[in-house]
């Protein structure tokens, strides 16, 4: 005759045995998520043009394959589909860019989850050409007064406001349209110049000591209008004005997130380096709560 113990602990394991199959909860193998569906799209900013190791399926692009948006997807094991192209600007989210690359919008379907970008520098020739403004009026100033603003304005500004904001909601809507239910992350663009003048900043980046503001207040225009039509298209606004403060093409190797214009260490300079890519993943994914 069974022990009295056994016999109870024998009658315990098949009524627990019963209840599990009666509750549907009989041990299954862990069943994988699927990965998140991430589309990236956008300019040099999100390529990482200039960023090592380059990645040549689309060379035209110059795009890194440590870019944040890749960074995003090694750390999340994301399903990345990455279009990013160096230069591109809003209408090339539904024109093509250059022979044989398609209409960044293209890649993007109703199955996509998760879209992140960078887009609006490159219109109107905003960052170049006020850059390459600022710098040329600099030199001939020895780095003294405002020549560039004096120069131009409010030339950049208007120009945002009067095209650059209306493509932005334009091509946002495309995005939209077509991935309904993703979720779009608007980046902005992380801090070029300094809060206030360096002197040491000169030989990097020449650009007058009254113009170092004129530079800094055309960024955070173009920031705050990304930002508001991201807004405005019910997208998600990564805004780095805080996080990239110092961090800055002035600051020393190691610590900007942004290359200088001379003495820097990429072929493509006025753009974020691997510590900026780097960290404006990490941002990104803090703002959207990717663990």
């Amino acid at each position: 005759m069974p022990h009295p113990a056994r016999r109870l602990r024998r009658t315990l394991a098949v009524a627990l045995a019963a209840s599990a199959v009666a509750l549907g909860l009989a041990v299954q193998p862990a069943q994988a998520a699927d990965p998140l569906r991430y589309v990236a799209l956008g300019d040099s900013y999100s390529a990482g043009s200039g960023v090592s190791p380059t990645d040549f399926s689309s060379p035209l692009c110059l795009r890194s394959k440590a870019n944040y948006p890749k960074v995003i997807a090694g750390r999340t094991g994301a399903d990345l589909t990455d279009v990013t192209c160096g230069a591109a600007q809003t209408k090339h989210f539904t024109q093509s860019q250059y022979p044989l690359v398609p209409p960044q919008a293209d890649a993007v379907n109703a199955d996509t989850d998760l879209i992140t970008l960078t887009i609006g520098g490159n219109d109107n020739s905003t960052f170049i050409g006020a850059l390459l403004a600022c710098g040329s009026a600099g030199l001939t100033t020895g780095g003294y007064g405002n020549p560039c603003e004096t120069l131009h304005g409010s030339r950049f500004t208007d120009a945002i406001d009067d095209h650059t904001y209306p493509a932005l909601r334009s091509a946002l809507a495309a995005v939209k349209a077509k991935a309904p239910h993703a979720r779009i992350a608007v980046l902005g663009y992380p801090w070029i110049t300094p809060a206030s003048f360096d002197p040491t900043c000169f030989a990097k980046l020449p650009v007058a000591r009254g113009d170092i503001p004129y530079l800094r207040g055309l960024q955070s225009h173009l920031n705050d209008t990304i930002a508001r039509a991201a807004r405005e298209s019910g997208a998600v606004y990564v805004d780095f004005a805080q996080v990239s403060e110092g961090h800055d093409a002035c600051k020393a190797s190691g610590t900007r997130w942004i290359e200088p214009v001379l003495g820097g260490n990429s072929i493509v300079p006025v753009h974020p380096n691997a510590l900026g890519e780097s960290r404006m993943a990490d941002h990104t994914m803090t703002v959207l709560g990717l663990g």
